[in-house]
């Protein structure tokens, strides 16, 4: 064997075993810069937006390989949309049924690559204990040191809709909407 095929090979094998030992990096998410919102149809003349203010999670993400995962729980009594009796009337049973279901969840099942980034979470929603496929679309992703407090971090906002009637959730319509659209702003630290 030519030593240029030895250099070769060695390299080779240098390159692959870095991928090999290549690992995701973990990072949990930040509740005070982690916003779920949402908006629906208000008897067709407004949208009426609103927000989940408790939730947990967390993600990895391994740009090299293009793959990542998600895990979220939100507090389902946690919903607000700025008026107490409005929030009272959708933790009831004719909404979040926040006593019975008091968590919901989302797990992603594939996330798509465009370059180093994620574009696209495919997932697993969670609510009033029926589980139904929702997708987001990532707009902006980020990952380096907070310029505050120099800890890694990512950041990223995604927008994305679902049919609250497939999880049950009929109550109301079609005045209240059946489609929620989904806005969602999230920052995680690194582990």
């Amino acid at each position: 064997m030519s030593r240029f095929a030895i250099l070769l090979s060695a390299a080779f094998l240098i390159v692959n075993s870095h991928q090999v030992l290549a690992a995701p990096e973990n990072y949990t998410l930040d509740p005070a810069h982690t916003y779920l919102h949402f908006g629906v149809s208000h008897l067709g003349f407004s949208t009426m937006h609103g927000r989940f203010d408790q939730s947990s999670g967390h993600f990895s993400i391994d740009s090299a390989a293009k793959t990542a995962s998600v895990k979220v729980i939100i507090e389902a009594a946690s919903i607000n949309t700025g008026l107490e009796k409005r929030d009272d009337h959708l933790r009831s049973p004719d909404f979040m049924n926040a006593v019975e279901f008091p968590v919901v969840t989302y797990h992603s099942t594939a996330v798509t690559f465009k370059g180093v980034n994620p574009s696209v979470i495919e997932g697993n929603l969670t609510l009033l204990g029926v589980t139904k496929p929702v997708t987001l679309t990532i707009t902006a992703f980020k990952c380096g040191a907070n310029p505050m407090n120099k800890r890694a971090m990512c950041g990223m906002d995604a927008v994305g809709s679902m049919k609250r009637s497939d999880f049950g959730m009929t109550y109301a319509l079609p005045g209240v909407g059946d489609e929620l659209k989904l806005t969602i702003g999230a920052e995680g630290y690194k582990d």
